[in-house]
């Protein structure tokens, strides 16, 4: 009987999920190296990200559980447990298939939920006094991917203000997974302010809501570029951002895109959601991400809880052509949860990673 060429094997082998590669390597030696060789883990990784594959959506319920709920059906779900089970944990970034998790003593760790590698970071100290402050520091944190250096980074920003803003302190500080240490960089210029602490990724460059002052009320997009590691702000388009979009009976989603990273004049409106079909008591809305055929856009719903910072939330599907919305029924999705999207990856972690 013929064999395959080698050649062939891993074309094969790339559109496969983690779960049969990792059964795969037991196959023999020639595959275990294979799957394991940091060329083929690019390879797939890529694969995936560009047909849309191996995705999935992660939620965190009640802060001790995840669960992962299949993106190409929505339908198919499944508990995943988390390296630390006797602590709430909390999802601080998702990028390539690591989680980035911190749980209630302020231990940071990495995970691969796929490969069920996890490592622990080491701490780093907050570099001032309590004391001179008033009110316990606000913390916000981003997590990416750096491709020229190779390298998984995770950010820190600490700010923290005394009474009728006499004291003020920030500092900034960088987490590369291939050093495995922390490293101080220049202390921001802004005003982090909202309740959204966790950084979103684009472009390679992670990204904040923020003020330049104090007392201003307009909000202003700022880019941390992972690579060069300094901060930029980037134009939003012309409309108020702070204007009321809640009227009597009628919500407002609008959806922008930036066609081209860091020009102005490239923010394009691509979804104008006028009235949610199934959609009341004041929502807040995210689009998640698009469908395999870029016909649809996923959202969660989610609807804050009085004086609470829970949510209740589901998923919809908004159809980009009839403008219709789709509810997506599944009874294994929790009334409350956080969610990011997570794709399967084989994406190691340093050599001290523990399973």
């Amino acid at each position: 009987m013929a064999t395959l060429s080698h050649d062939l094997t891993i074309e094969i082998l790339r559109g496969l999920s983690v779960k049969d590669l990792l059964r795969f390597k037991c196959v023999s030696k020639l595959w275990c190296s294979s799957i394991d060789d940091p060329y083929f883990i690019k390879l797939h990784l890529s694969h995936s990200l560009k047909t849309n594959t191996n995705h999935s959506l992660i939620l965190r319920r009640w802060g001790y559980d995840f669960l992962s709920v299949n993106y190409d059906s929505l339908k198919t779900t499944q508990v995943i447990n988390p390296p630390l089970t006797n602590s709430p944990i909390k999802i601080l970034g998702s990028c390539n298939g690591l989680l980035a998790l911190i749980d209630d003593k302020d231990r940071i760790f990495l995970w691969n939920p796929s490969t069920r590698k996890s490592q622990v970071l080491p701490s780093t100290e907050i570099e001032f006094s309590s004391t001179s402050i008033s009110s316990a520091p606000s913390t916000y944190y981003g997590f990416g991917y750096e491709p020229i250096s190779d390298d998984y980074k995770l950010v820190r920003m600490v700010q923290s203000h005394g009474n009728n803003d006499e004291y003020f302190h920030s500092e900034a500080k960088v987490y590369s997974l291939r050093s495995n240490c922390w490293r101080r960089i220049k202390d921001v210029c802004f005003y982090l302010k909202f309740n959204r602490k966790f950084g979103f990724l684009a472009n390679n460059a992670l990204h904040w809501m923020v003020f330049k002052t104090p007392q201003s009320d307009n909000r202003n997009l700022v880019g941390f570029n992972l690579g060069s590691e300094e901060f930029r702000f980037l134009e939003l388009p012309d409309f108020c951002l702070d204007k009321l979009f809640w009227e009597i009976n009628n919500f407002v989603v609008d959806v922008w895109i930036m066609k081209e990273y860091g020009v102005k004049q490239s923010w394009i409106k691509s979804i104008s959601w006028n009235e949610p079909h199934n959609i009341s008591d004041t929502p807040v809305a995210a689009p998640l991400a698009f469908s395999k055929n870029g016909n649809k856009v996923l959202f969660n719903i989610a609807y804050k809880w009085c004086h609470l910072r829970k949510r209740d939330g589901k998923f919809v599907w908004y159809d980009l052509g009839s403008q219709r919305v789709e509810n997506v029924g599944n009874r294994q999705i929790p009334t409350s949860f956080d969610v990011d999207l997570f794709v399967d990856s084989l994406v190691p972690l340093n050599s001290n990673a523990q399973q």
